[in-house]
């Protein structure tokens, strides 16, 4: 869909997710302060905050502020497609950054496209892509993990995927939590796997400590305050196996009774050889040993 005029696209009904500064309030773009000045709905996680950030930006709420955040968003989800299907334009912000990335967002967007609605992004401020590109380790390819659960079975599975990971890994952790979470990984990964811890990005105080897992802890302020963003490094290459190894593998395969070739399949995705290798090696052992 496209507009001939800026005025005529303001005119149009939509749900808009407006990025908002994730720490500078320089950071508000133009498009994001005149979408926030245009909207007939503005819906805020944190109204309070979002109201210094209009007052900030000389915007007047005017009765347009509405409260949708974690706990209420589903429930006014609905709320939303009626405003928007009744032709008005609804601007979403959460507490800072892209709605929808560790933030709510994702409910309300679900439930206009499924309503066959408009939804429009002003892109903004990411703590995800800040904190990454500063990090200093490979940006090419990446994978957000956003909070990894506090305790229990689930933690430890999340951290365990992480240490053969082969991209760049971005986690966001509370203050309380940063120096068990260093902890846990430098435990998983080892402590020369790579990583830059960043906090208070875009502020006053903004910090970025880069190092190995082994140091991290002691780079941290005996008390940490503010959010902080850690960026885990690729893990590092698995050494090719050997013919020993494939082979012992193999014996253990075949001895489950498994076939030459599923056997050859799972040896190749354990060991991350070629499979072509791993079922030529089964299949010299198949002829050396037949009753396998």
């Amino acid at each position: 869909m496209s507009w001939s005029t800026e005025h005529e696209r303001k005119s149009m009904s939509a749900l808009v997710l407006v990025g908002t500064p994730i720490g500078n309030l320089g950071d508000l773009s133009p498009r994001a302060t005149d979408e926030l000045r245009h909207a007939d709905v503005i819906l805020a996680e944190d109204t309070r905050r979002t109201r210094g950030l209009l007052t900030h930006a000389g915007i007047r709420a005017a009765g347009r502020l509405r409260a949708v955040h974690a706990h209420n968003e589903r429930e006014r989800a609905a709320w939303v497609v009626d405003v928007v299907r009744a032709g008005q334009r609804v601007a979403y912000v959460t507490d800072a950054g892209m709605p929808g990335i560790s933030d709510p967002g994702a409910e309300l967007v679900r439930a206009c496209v499924d309503a066959g609605l408009e939804v429009e992004i002003v892109p903004g401020p990411s703590a995800v892509l800040t904190a990454l590109v500063l990090s200093g380790l490979p940006t090419e390819r990446f994978v957000f993990e956003g909070f990894l659960p506090r305790r229990g079975p689930s933690r430890r599975e999340r951290i365990a995927a992480l240490v053969s990971e082969p991209r760049t890994t971005i986690v966001f952790e509370a203050p309380s939590r940063v120096r068990a979470t260093l902890a846990d990984l430098r435990d998983a990964c080892g402590p020369l796997r790579q990583v830059a811890v960043a906090r208070e990005l875009t502020k006053r105080y903004e910090e970025v400590w880069r190092g190995d897992l082994v140091d991290a802890d002691a780079a941290l302020a005996p008390e940490p305050r503010g959010e902080h963003v850690i960026v885990l490094g690729p893990a590092p290459p698995r050494p090719e196996a050997g013919d020993a190894e494939i082979e012992a593998h193999l014996r253990t395969a075949l001895t489950e009774g498994l076939s030459t070739r599923d056997a050859a399949a799972r040896v190749a995705a354990d060991l991350g050889v070629p499979r072509r290798r791993a079922y030529d090696a089964a299949t010299q052992l198949r002829r050396a040993n037949p009753r396998q």
